[in-house]
């Protein structure tokens, strides 16, 4: 058995899973807002009470899936959004308190790796792993391992200028968070679709809101859609183009548009070098759970995380 936390800035979640990775044990706590030592003290008192539950007399491996990133210098985390984080040595205190070694990653990694293992992915040598949310993020998996490098930015998709841009509308872009223009993340997630609704109708609509109006037979929200979707297309084929992977999984708020999973795909063949790309989109299979599953998943079978 294995365990994931997922860290997040309102929740932390425990899950432990089984051999077949089947969850057997599942808790949330809120998150104790800006203190560091707080969330540690939440952390450790929800593993030790799974293992207490479920009767386990020996330290179960934990990974945990973090808002943010592992700077590979220091091992510390940098890129946080919870801002309490930064700087610290969170794997390092964690296996203090725990008594065991802990991995950490980013939580769109995680999310890919879970439906790598044996999510919508599940069999596939290259998966892509894609956050549509409040911000856009990724991951690679390459033979169910997640794809690492130098600078820990690996899938960091959502910070490369959108591709093949038109017009005004696209050029410079809007001004991204990270301080650049035209990001891919500034047009595809949750807030940048609210944002261009507003724009064009003057009125303030969720995404999910947005699609009923489109649904309805709102001209202005269908023709919203249809754009986003090309957007999302072109980003996508410009990673098709780079990594060619046999599957792309959409998870977060925006991947419940049953539409992208038809229209993306026709879309991208006109922007992928390849003519008929094999490249398959599909759902994540785990949904909001593939975050939390993935960090269990960091400890491939047959590692134990044990101490000593």
């Amino acid at each position: 058995m294995r365990i994931g936390v997922d860290l997040g800035g309102t929740k932390i979640e425990i899950v432990v899973l089984d051999a077949q990775g089947a969850m057997v044990h599942r808790e949330r706590v809120f998150t104790p807002q800006g203190d560091y030592d707080g969330t540690l003290r939440a952390v450790a008192g929800l593993v030790s009470g799974a293992e207490q539950r479920l009767g386990i007399d020996h330290p179960l491996p934990i990974g945990v899936g973090i808002p943010g990133s592992i700077a590979p210098r220091t091992g510390r985390i940098q890129n946080a959004n919870s801002v309490c984080l930064i700087g610290r040595d969170l794997a390092g205190d964690l296996a203090g308190l725990l008594g065991r070694p802990v991995r950490l990653a980013n939580d769109a990694d995680c999310f890919t790796l879970s439906e790598a293992a044996d999510g919508a992915g599940a069999g596939s040598e290259i998966v892509f792993g894609v956050i549509l949310g409040t911000g856009v993020g990724g991951g690679i998996t390459v033979g169910r391992r997640l794809l690492a490098g130098p600078n820990a930015i690996a899938g960091e998709w959502g910070h490369n200028p959108l591709p093949w841009p038109r017009g005004e509308e696209e050029r410079p872009g809007p001004l991204c968070y990270c301080g650049q223009t035209g990001c891919i993340e500034t047009f595809l997630s949750g807030p940048a679709l609210g944002r261009q609704f507003f724009e064009r109708v003057g009125e303030r609509l969720s995404p999910d809101r947005i699609v009923e109006r489109a649904e309805g037979g709102d001209w202005e929200a269908e023709r919203l859609l249809v754009g986003y979707e090309d957007r999302l297309a072109r980003a996508l084929a410009m990673v098709i183009n780079l990594l060619d992977p046999h599957v792309v999984v959409l998870g977060g708020g925006l991947s419940r548009m049953r539409r992208l999973y038809r229209s993306v795909p026709e879309v991208w063949k006109h922007y992928v070098f390849s003519g008929s790309p094999a490249t398959r989109l599909l759902p994540a299979r785990f949904g909001d759970s593939s975050g939390v599953r993935g960090a269990a998943w960091l400890w491939p079978e047959g590692e134990s995380g044990a101490a000593g």
